[in-house]
C-alpha cells in the first residue's frame, strides 16, 4: 500500500504582530469569566452615562423606573396617599432606630404588631 500515516499541523503563536504593536501570545489566553467581567464593566459604563445625561437606553431603563419609583415612594411617605409598597415603608419608618438592627424575624412580628 502507500503506507500512509494519519498526521496533524499546528501552529506555535511566538509574536502577534497588530498595527504595528507586536504583542506577546499570553495576550490570547482570555477566560470567559475575564470576558464577561469586561463587558459588564462596559454596561454599566453605558447605564451610568445614559443615566447622567438623561438619555434612555436598554441599559439605564431598570435604573430609571427604579428612581421613579423610589421618587413616589418618597412623595407617598411624607404625604397621605397609600398603596401597598408605600404602607410597607410606612409600617418599616415607625418601628424605632434602634430596633431596626434586629433580626428579621422581630422585625416581622414588630410590623404584625403595628398593622394591628
Amino acid at each position: 500500500m502507500l503506507n500512509v500515516q494519519p498526521f496533524a499541523y499546528g501552529l506555535v503563536v511566538e509574536n502577534i504582530y497588530d498595527n504595528g504593536a507586536v504583542f506577546a501570545p499570553e495576550v490570547l489566553d482570555i477566560t470567559d469569566e475575564q470576558l464577561l467581567g469586561k463587558f459588564q464593566l462596559g454596561i454599566a459604563n453605558v447605564a451610568s452615562a445614559s443615566l447622567q445625561i438623561g438619555y434612555c437606553t436598554q441599559a439605564s431603563l431598570p435604573h430609571t423606573i427604579i428612581n421613579g419609583f423610589k421618587n413616589v415612594l418618597a412623595v407617598a411617605v411624607e404625604t397621605d396617599i397609600s398603596f401597598p409598597q408605600a404602607d410597607t415603608v410606612k409600617a418599616f419608618l415607625l418601628i424605632p432606630l434602634h430596633l431596626r438592627s434586629q433580626p428579621p424575624l422581630l422585625k416581622l412580628k414588630l410590623l404584625r404588631r403595628l398593622r394591628k
